[in-house]
């Protein structure tokens, strides 16, 4: 994990890596806690008998479950000290690459995008996420999420 003083130290980074999570394992039971809280309980992710059939021969992560990964993708991947609070803005660009099948690894690379002050009591920046699946060249999600800090 990278620690920052402050949101200030971000600025000169724009453009740059600012960080790059753990490993995290996509298996069936979260699949299936997502579905729930969803309601989408499409077989493709679900019915693992059905999935075996299925084009990818096992159920898959819905692409909404890798991209609500992010916050916990963000718990180890950086930190900015000295914040009051932190508020999720909004996404910009959002693209699912590839399938996540059952029991993938995924982490997320993080690398700003922009920083903007917001007055004097803090800043607004854009990252941009990529949720890598270990052992597969395309990337699941690529993510552009905008997020004000306070202090």
């Amino acid at each position: 994990m990278k620690h920052y003083g402050s949101i200030e130290a971000l600025k000169p980074l724009v453009g740059e890596s600012i960080g790059t999570s753990d490993w995290l394992v996509v298996d069936q039971h979260r699949i299936n806690q997502f579905a729930d809280s969803t309601g989408d309980h499409q077989w493709i992710h679900v019915d693992v008998e059905r999935a075996r059939s299925g084009p990818f021969g096992v159920p898959i992560a819905h692409g909404f479950l890798t991209l609500s990964l992010m916050p916990a993708f963000l718990e180890t991947a950086f930190e900015v000290r000295g914040i009051g609070s932190a508020l999720n803005y909004g996404l910009d660009k959002v693209r699912f690459v590839a399938p996540v099948p059952v029991n993938s690894s995924l982490r997320a690379q993080f690398r700003l995008v922009e920083w903007e002050p917001l007055g004097t009591s803090g800043a607004q920046i854009k990252v941009e996420m990529i949720v890598e699946i270990n052992g597969q060249s395309k990337p699941a999600c690529v993510a552009e999420s905008i997020m004000r800090f306070f202090c």
